[in-house]
């Protein structure tokens, strides 16, 4: 490295020397602006800089172009739970691609924390501001600088002063009844998760349109609420199952919950799906584990993620509605069947 002292950080216009071009052509051709310059110079260039070790000042580069490359990302427990990773990892796909790096806190729902960490984060001159929730909510979000694009990720606040990405829960809803539907089923019950819970009150409203919609009697087919949890799905199985014209269909509020509902018929001694189908929600790691396989409305986590940086990226957050719904589509697996009796 002839004429850069060891201790010294390669600059731009050491490859340049290197080279035997200006500092200005560097910058093209790191910046892929380099359209008018030959295939000789741009490899003579690429050969210096891997020579040199060069890396781009990102500080420096910040300053003159006005922007850091830099997306502040806040969550409140989706970096601590392992099924919502797709929603991190299509906003971190994009930006890594696009050469921008993400800088993630976790806020624990925690007011006080989440407006530290957006004072801190505009305190590093973030470019934008993303936040998502790990279950659908209102969120009480801080002022931010109105130069500052933020974004809203399965949450949304109570104004809709921030565009929010939602996963379509109501189309969830509603593709599920019509699964089993569609498979005959005239008996069905859906055992729904935490009533007050923005999420389900859309899965239930897409559930009883869809019941409507096949000229079906809600009081017939009835709904239950639950916890979102193992224990519920359990419990509520056992309950419906009780009836003298049992279920043939069961809809659960998510798949920990359908997990219960299998340890539940298990124990009535009946089969899934041969005596009973069974739909659950959200479609998390655990749905294809189960035996048989979960048929499954899946959350489109990894597109709501991705779209949320495409767009961050492209600075169009300005042009979003305030409210952007991604669509919850049926995953079939094995657990779904004609009914035997119909």
């Amino acid at each position: 490295m002839a004429g850069i002292p060891s201790s010294s950080r390669p600059t731009m216009a050491d490859v340049g020397r290197t080279a035997g071009v200006s500092p200005t052509t560097v910058s093209l051709i790191l910046n892929n602006r380099d359209a008018k310059i030959s295939a000789a110079t741009r490899k003579r260039v690429l050969a210096a800089i891997e020579e040199l070790d060069y890396r781009p000042n990102r500080a420096a580069q910040g300053l003159r172009l006005g922007k850091t490359s830099t997306i502040g990302f806040l969550t409140d427990e989706i970096a601590i739970q392992p099924f919502s990773g797709p929603m991190i990892a299509g906003i971190h796909d994009l930006i890594w691609e696009q050469r921008s790096l993400l800088l993630m806190v976790n806020t624990t729902r925690n007011q006080s924390r989440l407006t530290a960490a957006v004072e801190d984060l505009l305190d590093r001159q973030v470019d934008a501001l993303i936040f998502a929730a790990m279950g659908t909510r209102l969120v009480e979000f801080p002022p931010i600088p109105a130069n500052v694009p933020a974004l809203l990720v399965n949450a949304y606040t109570a104004d809709d002063s921030i565009p929010a990405i939602l996963p379509d829960e109501l189309a969830g809803g509603r593709a599920a009844i019509e699964h089993v539907l569609s498979l005959g089923h005239r008996r069905i019950a859906f055992l729904a998760g935490r009533e007050p819970a923005w999420a389900t009150r859309a899965r239930v409203k897409g559930y009883l349109e869809g019941l409507q919609a096949a000229g079906l009697d809600p009081a017939k087919n009835p709904i239950y609420f639950g916890n979102y949890r193992i224990d519920s799905g359990y419990e509520l199985t056992m309950q419906a199952m009780q009836k003298r014209h049992r279920p043939t269909a069961l809809l659960l509020g998510n798949d920990q919950m359908a997990a219960g509902a299998y340890l539940a018929l298990a124990r009535m001694g009946l089969q899934i799906p041969d005596d009973v189908s069974v739909v659950g929600y959200d479609d998390e790691p655990l749905a294809a584990d189960l035996a048989p396989a979960l048929t499954t409305v899946r959350i489109p986590f990894y597109e709501m993620g991705r779209l949320a940086a495409q767009h961050t990226l492209d600075q169009t957050i300005d042009q979003l509605p305030r409210r952007s719904y991604e669509a919850c589509t049926i995953v079939h697996r094995s657990s779904t069947n004609p009914p035997r009796d119909e």
